[in-house]
């Protein structure tokens, strides 16, 4: 396994989706099978405990969230934007830098005191990823930690995540 690899393969797209932005886009990664298998299993390796559920940040923590839930040998349940999600929901609000946004989880996702191991792709700000943890504890889940593919560390959204075990497979 090489993690070197893996970080090649995302590729960087400057002012996306605009100006000043660099997006970090996984697709190349994603279309190489190996590489993708290769990956998921990375991330299953940094698990230290196994987690009942998987909960995916919309939308790619879906695509790797739910392969490494059947790495795992545990659910996945999708964390979604709002108003997208069929059944009762449990929704959080969080700020970005243009205004708000919301997200929701059905309230039956996961049962009082399930493992759950919040997954996303892209570590930057960190406002997903805390509004993913309040939502998570509103069901009462026992979130056993956040993990990334990746952290862009100069953003610092680490610093939002402090109470929690927070762990990327690869930094910059």
């Amino acid at each position: 396994m090489s993690i070197d690899r893996i970080a090649a393969a995302i590729r960087d797209i400057p002012d996306f989706p605009k100006p000043g932005i660099i997006y970090k886009d996984i697709t190349p990664l994603l279309k190489d099978p190996e590489l993708f298998r290769e990956t998921i299993r990375a991330l299953a390796g940094r698990c230290t405990e196994k987690p009942d559920y998987i909960a995916g940040i919309e939308a790619r923590g879906f695509i790797i969230g739910a392969p490494l839930a059947l790495e795992l040998g545990c659910g996945f349940v999708p964390v979604r934007k709002k108003g997208k999600l069929p059944y009762d929901t449990v929704e959080q609000s969080y700020s970005l830098e243009y205004g708000t946004a919301s997200i929701e989880i059905h309230q039956d996702a996961v049962k009082p005191g399930d493992k759950v191991l919040i997954i996303d792709d892209v570590l930057a700000t960190g406002g997903t990823a805390a509004a993913a943890v309040e939502l998570l504890k509103k069901i009462n889940a026992e979130i056993i930690g956040i993990n990334f593919l990746l952290e862009l560390s100069f953003l610092v959204g680490r610093d939002k995540l402090r109470e929690m075990k927070v762990d990327s497979l690869i930094t910059v």
